[in-house]
């Protein structure tokens, strides 16, 4: 059996990704050791997954709270340059400890998140197999196809193409901090040069969380990549507690735990329900205190919790408002639900416009006021459900955790990479 290390950024919603897949290899019999500041040990609740804390110096415990603060306002021009600071400490950090730590746990092979180059760089340094996990939108590139960052319509005209490459452009310049980080990681490590994170994926294997189906069209993508869908533990059905009245409409509304704080919006959106006369559970992940929901009940809202049975409100509810996380929006297909996206940062904007593009929902900015966000959600409660139910036949027959797993095995049993249309 093999023993697995995972590199990935230290957000909740991507170490439930790699959680899930790392339950699973264990039940195969496998180890599993996830490597990254000690903060992050928290959201690891399988007792048999390893945890090995790195960056005791750069990254020490009670560090990763303020981190996430900043990436929470990511969407701020003023503080992105701050964001693009910690993802670029964070690399520079596991670049320098990784080696090590792996040799010291006897690692096998790596799975490592997209966004987060350091995985795939020590691994081709230390010539270990790796498999690459794209727990939001792929940062694949090809021509011709707006980046996952962007908020872009899909189109082929003069005028969207040259958007895409300009916008491609502006995005590269903002990351010069992490490109330079990149390069001189292959310095260190004597690699070919590389100048972002689409240049340090796997040449074995590349596994998504998506369809292709939800995805904008594309031509491009590599032989070995893997569109297995949402990759989630298995659990038994919670069922909620709340008292629904099967005469009015039903809006579940969630903005994801690191968005969890924006009363404005959820604000908004609880004044654009009492219009409607539907009820509304907002699910806030921990972000607003007592008298924040208090204030939402008195402006609409029915319910107001910090966590909600999401697979259950989502099976129930005519229509969902959320932030755009790739998680809830695939969750949201599978319940089959129409979606109101109110994109606020890193992929929401892409995912939302893929929302769109596929016909499963609609999008808003996030400082849509009350009467849009109305007319939106009494459309939705209209809204034609056929793409919806086969983009979830599609993820259901994709194979989510069970074929991510059928993958890494391959990987590390044959060496070599691993062709999609080879795996059934």
């Amino acid at each position: 059996m093999s023993h697995f290390g995972v590199v990935a950024p230290a957000f909740y919603s991507h170490f439930q990704a790699f959680h899930a897949l790392a339950s699973e290899l264990i039940e195969r019999g496998h180890h599993v050791t996830f490597f990254q500041q000690a903060d992050a040990r928290r959201w690891l609740t399988d007792p048999r997954i390893g945890f090995h804390a790195l960056g005791a110096l750069s990254h020490p415990p009670g560090s990763l709270e303020l981190s996430l603060q900043r990436a929470a306002c990511s969407n701020n021009p003023l503080r992105l340059r701050g964001v693009i600071r910690d993802l670029c400490a964070t690399t520079q950090m596991l670049c320098s400890e990784l080696p090590a730590a792996l040799n010291q746990r006897g690692v096998d092979a790596l799975l490592c998140d997209q966004m987060e180059a350091a995985g795939g760089l020590v691994a081709q340094a230390m010539g270990l197999p790796f498999i690459s996990v794209a727990c939001a939108l792929p940062v694949n590139r090809e021509p011709g196809v707006p980046l996952a960052v962007m908020p872009f319509a899909y189109s082929q005209d003069a005028r969207s193409l040259r958007m895409y490459e300009g916008s491609q452009q502006v995005y590269d310049w903002l990351m010069r901090p992490q490109r330079e980080v990149i390069r001189e990681a292959c310095r260190q490590f004597a690699l070919e040069p590389r100048d972002g994170l689409d240049q340090c994926l796997s040449p074995y294997a590349q596994i998504s969380q998506t369809v292709e189906g939800f995805d904008l069209p594309r031509t491009r993508l590599p032989a070995t990549f893997h569109a297995v869908g949402p990759l989630r533990t298995p659990t038994q059905s919670v069922e909620g507690e709340l008292a629904l009245d099967p005469e009015r409409p039903f809006v579940f509304a969630s903005l994801g735990t690191l968005q969890g704080g924006r009363m404005g919006i959820f604000r908004q959106v609880a004044k654009a329900c009492i219009r409607l006369k539907a009820q509304l559970l907002v699910a806030h992940c921990g972000g607003l205190n007592v008298t924040q929901e208090a204030e939402l009940k008195r402006k609409g809202a029915t319910w107001v919790t910090d966590f909600a049975p999401q697979q259950w409100a989502l099976a129930n509810a005519d229509a969902v408002v959320t932030h755009g996380g790739l998680n809830t929006v695939m969750d949201a297909i599978q319940a089959r639900t129409p979606m109101l996206v109110m994109p606020i940062g890193f992929d929401q904007p892409g995912v939302a416009a893929r929302v769109s593009h596929a016909g499963v929902g609609l999008k808003l900015s996030r400082r849509a006021g009350a009467g849009q966000i109305h007319d939106a959600l009494a459309h939705l409660l209209k809204f034609p459900l056929e793409p919806l139910h086969r983009l979830a036949a599609a993820l259901e027959q994709a194979g989510g955790t069970r074929r991510a797993a059928d993958i890494v095995e391959r990987v590390v049993r044959t060496g070599e990479p691993v062709v999609a249309s080879d795996v059934s």
